[in-house]
This record gives structure tokens, sequence and C-alpha cells, in this order.
């Protein structure tokens, strides 16, 4: 019994201890406050020269953005590549260069996404006229002379690239070729292959991707102004 009075002391001290420095801290927020408005009317023009170089600050990032901007805007309407270039790439750089080729046809919203659980998809996109593009990307080191892209690689793509990834449109990007088991299984199944001549006209020349390939599934909206 004689515990529970000593609890209720402690209970308060602590309330008195927090209070004590809720206080403190709001005397020492006022004092440095005043400190403030006591030097701001001393040197009125500091207020005016930090407008002045935070404005300024903006207006250059402002400006560095833009410039940013058009010249990507550029970059992306002037961008050609070779097969000899395409060839030289990384895997990873293949798939970045597919994206940027979809970025130049109009897809703004161009994205790679190839990697550990990719679910058969490398890259992503949607055209001017509202339709979602899956693309898988298979790079051969040695170009046309390289291992014929299979059915297997088909499957998989077929089996995620529209129940899972949504796609309007499902394509597979080779800078090779494909078997002809691989050419018969995509017939049927509505899936697009870029082989590597068509690879070479899509990329070193000026038309999208869906004005050289056949069937494509008909405009979701007109295109964007």
């Amino acid at each position: 019994m004689s515990r529970r009075p000593a609890r209720r002391r402690s209970r308060k001290a602590d309330g008195t201890e927090q209070l004590l420095l809720t206080l403190g801290g709001l005397v020492i927020v006022a004092a440095v406050i005043a400190a403030v408005v006591d030097f701001v009317r001393a040197h009125p023009w500091v207020p005016i020269v930090l407008v002045l170089l935070v404005g300024g600050a903006v207006a250059a990032w402002m400006a560095i953005r833009q410039r940013a901007a058009r010249w990507e805007r550029v970059r992306s309407q002037g961008l050609r590549y070779a097969l000899t270039q395409l060839d030289a790439l990384h895997h990873r750089q293949f798939e970045h260069a597919v994206r940027d080729l979809m970025r130049r046809d109009g897809c703004a919203d161009a994205v790679q996404v190839g990697g550990a659980g990719d679910n058969g998809a490398d890259v992503k996109a949607t055209d001017p006229y509202g339709r979602r593009w899956v693309i898988q990307c298979k790079h051969r080191r040695a170009g046309l002379s390289g291992a014929a892209v299979g059915t297997p690689d088909l499957q998989v793509l077929n089996g995620t690239g529209r129940p899972v990834h949504k796609g309007d449109v499902v394509v597979l990007v080779t800078n090779g070729r494909f078997s002809k088991p691989a050419l018969d299984f995509a017939r049927p199944q509505r899936l697009h292959l870029v082989d590597r001549t068509m690879l070479g006209e899509w990329a070193s020349g000026s038309r999208p991707l869906w004005e050289l390939l056949r069937a494509v599934p008909s405009p979701r909206r007109p295109p964007s102004a």
C-alpha cells in the first residue's frame, strides 16, 4: 500500500518536467523570433536579397530543365541506330535502345523494365493511339549468326504479355533471327516478331514500329496533337 503514492508522485514529477521543458522551448523559440524580427528591422535589405537569390536559383533550375527537355526532344527525334551498333551493345543496353526508339516514335512513357522477375517484359510503352506495348528483347552478340530465338521464349511472353502486363501489342525484338517453329507459333497467338531485317529498318529510319508491323490492333484513341 505504501508504494502507490510514490508512483503518483513520480508521475506528477514527470508531468511537471515535461511542462517546464515545453515552456522553456517556447521561450527559446520566442527569443529567436524576436531576434530575427529585430535583425530584419535593422537590416531591411536582407529579405529582399534572399528573395532575389531564391528566385534566381529557381529560374536557373527551370531554365536548365527546359534546355535539357529541348535537347532530349531533338535527340530522340533524330535517333538512329545501325545494326552494327546494336550488335555491339550489352543485352541491357539493347533494351535501353529499344526503349529509346519507342520514345522517338512518340511513346513518352516508354520504360525499360527488364531484369530479375520481369515476367517476360523488357520494355513497356503506350503509343500515341493509346495502345499498350509489351516488348521482350533478345540480343544476340553474333547477330544473324547467333542462335535463333525459339518457341520457349515466345511461350513465356505469350503467357504474360496480355494476362499479366495487359498489353495490346505483344512483341519480341531481336537483332538475330527466329526459328521456323517460333514463326509458326507466333501467328495464331497474335505475337509480333521483329527480326534483324525489320529491326534494321526501324532503327535506322524514321517510321514508327506500328507502321512496319502487320495486323496491329486498332487504335484506342486518336493521336494526340
